[in-house]
């Protein structure tokens, strides 16, 4: 046969042959390794084979715990399962369904156009506006359904501004005619049309007969550039943006969980702590990842950020027009948008103050350790299934004449289902179930024995080593499954070098959402390399420079506010219990530690 036919055969059932010879490949980690420990390494180490490659759906492999872990003698099944539906699951199932009747009724696309009239439409600050309400949004919705909603939003500003991006194309070419074909369309997200208005754009062609060819074609290539800034800053900001909640994005939840797991002492993360911790973080990388995207894309450049009396400013007149009149189709805000945006306030204020640490919570009116972040979340959203969307009126109750029209909620169960990513939910209890299986098995100490070597790098430096490889890692994995994977081995190696657990797990959780550089890297990233007008060169050399500055954030937060905020100088008594039979663990500072180093 053909050695390229059957390279592509290979490659076609790839999957399959990944399906039936990774158990057999990893069959030796049975007999080298101690006995319980060599087969709950055998378990996570197929199912971090079969994450990767996504040989099988990842919610599937997530299950693979309740199959194996009983079989194999590692955990009994009453005590695996359990784990498939914690408190922090309901906690992210509560930010879901939150979400999903903020879609219901439009309440972000009025958020976006809001804050998008705000700063206007100045290249620069419009790309800080797209940045700016992603990561709001993003803090709340998913990555990527924020993604998915503003792109289209800023293609048709973008149209309004700048006109058909294929007709710049052609004339970025160099021709003697530099009218092209000017009926081209563009290749659009689905329903792009649908979303904005993106009519009247102007007709660069007839401009451009007055004009040198030579400016032209320079003038074209400057805004196919700022194009590409707006339409990467996005995503980007998505994935930043979901760092500052707990329900922002999933490896966030995965810490708390696994923290419960592995040190149930440990109560200093929670919605309110994380939140005056990540946000700051949040901010700042936000505002550094906006200087570099402006400064690499052209929208710093001062040809497009000072106002000038010509046809620029004529077509920037008619972008602000675009967002004004598609801000006016919205209307008035109706009884639904403000009743969800009054219980979404009530839920972040709740989830906020319950046990923020730095001031004494609510919480204190409730017996100790019984009220938590995901009792607070189940109360709101069990409120939307039964508000009515509709503004009550007593007098209809007394009105014969008045019509009997059927009552409607702010969120139907049936809603709920369809908007509620139910794998994301199995893959946190895959997760969990791992964790517990490592820390039960006694795979976690073991791991530890054999990273004791890394106790003479210094904890500031590792911080730095640890954020980078999981950034890295998880530019080629789910971020969710990278968390689960790497989580427990970076617990164990702080316990063993004697240093605060969560001054490794914290940036090792960040770092994860940090994955910029490759279009699989993260669905936002997908999402806008969809659009067609990007290439994997334009994400690969942003991104890089968006990983460096991300290392540098967590690291700044990590050795600044967030020492002080977590007490992360100290090895916590939270943390003895763990290795307190393996190794006797002394008390050291981080600075001291790092004056030795």
């Amino acid at each position: 046969m053909d050695p390229a036919k059957f390279s592509r055969k290979l490659w076609s059932a790839r999957k399959q042959l990944i399906l039936i010879l990774a158990p057999l490949l990893l069959l030796p980690l049975l007999f080298v390794v101690p006995p319980k420990e060599g087969k709950c390494l055998y378990v996570v180490l197929l199912m971090a084979v079969y994450w990767c490659t996504e040989a099988l759906p990842l919610a599937v492999t997530a299950m693979l715990p309740v199959c194996l872990f009983p079989t194999m003698g590692i955990l009994p099944s009453k005590k695996v399962c359990p784990q498939y539906f914690l408190e922090t699951n309901f906690l992210f199932l509560s930010g879901l369904v939150m979400a999903s009747a903020i879609e219901e009724w439009g309440l972000h696309r009025r958020i976006a156009l809001k804050v998008l009239k705000i700063v206007g439409v100045k290249p620069a600050w419009l790309i800080l506006g797209m940045m700016i309400t992603s990561s709001f949004l993003s803090m709340w919705l998913s990555n990527t359904a924020t993604t998915a909603m503003m792109l289209p939003i800023a293609n048709a500003i973008l149209e309004s501004l700048f006109g058909n991006l294929e007709t710049l194309k052609e004339n970025c070419k160099d021709k003697s005619d530099p009218e092209g074909d000017s009926q081209v369309k563009m290749h659009v997200l689905p329903c792009e049309k649908q979303v904005l208005t993106t009519e009247n754009t102007p007709d660069w062609t007839d401009r451009s007969e007055q004009k040198n060819l030579k400016e032209v074609r320079r003038e074209a290539e400057y805004q196919i550039k700022v194009w590409k800034g707006f339409l990467i800053c996005i995503p980007y900001a998505a994935s930043i943006g979901g760092t500052a909640t707990l329900t922002g994005t999933a490896p966030n939840l995965i810490l708390v969980g696994q923290l419960k797991s592995y040190f149930p002492e440990c109560d200093l993360i929670n919605f309110g702590s994380w939140f005056v911790f990540a946000f700051p973080l949040m901010l700042l990388f936000l505002i550094l990842g906006w200087i570099w995207i402006a400064f690499l894309y052209g929208g710093l450049n001062t040809r497009l950020c000072i106002s000038k009396h010509d046809e620029r400013a004529a077509a920037e007149a008619k972008a602000n027009a675009v967002i004004d009149e598609d801000y006016k189709k919205l209307g008035p805000i109706k009884f639904a948008e403000g009743s969800i945006t009054f219980f979404f306030i009530i839920f972040a204020i709740l989830l906020f103050t319950r046990d923020p640490k730095f001031v004494t919570g609510w919480s204190v009116f409730f017996t100790k350790g019984y009220v938590s972040d995901a009792v607070t979340g189940v109360i709101i959203i069990s409120i939307l299934f039964f508000f009515p969307s509709q503004r009550p009126s007593l007098r209809w109750w007394f009105d014969s004449r008045a019509s009997n029209t059927p009552y409607v909620p702010l969120l139907s169960w049936r809603k709920a289902q369809e908007c509620v990513p139910w794998n994301i939910i199995l893959l946190l209890g895959g997760g969990f179930a791992m964790a517990k299986g490592c820390e039960e098995s006694g795979l976690a100490v073991w791991i530890g024995n054999h990273l004791q070597p890394l106790a003479q790098v210094p904890p500031a430096v590792a911080v730095m080593l640890i954020t980078a490889f999981i950034a890295c890692f998880t530019e080629f994995a789910s971020n969710t499954a990278t968390i689960i994977i790497f989580l427990p081995v970076i617990a164990e190696l702080a316990i063993r070098v004697n240093v605060n657990p969560l001054y490794f797990m914290i940036p090792a959780t960040t770092g994860c959402s940090y994955a910029f550089m490759l279009p699989v890297s993260t669905p936002p990233n997908s999402i806008a390399f969809a659009s067609g007008h990007l290439m994997v060169k334009d994400m690969v050399k942003t991104g890089f420079v968006m990983n460096i500055l991300g290392i540098l954030c967590v690291s700044l937060a990590m050795n600044t506010w967030g020492l002080h905020m977590f007490n992360l100088h100290i090895y916590p008594d939270w943390a003895r219990p763990l290795n307190a039979s393996s190794v006797t663990v002394a008390t050291h500072t981080i600075a001291a530690m790092n004056m030795t180093g």
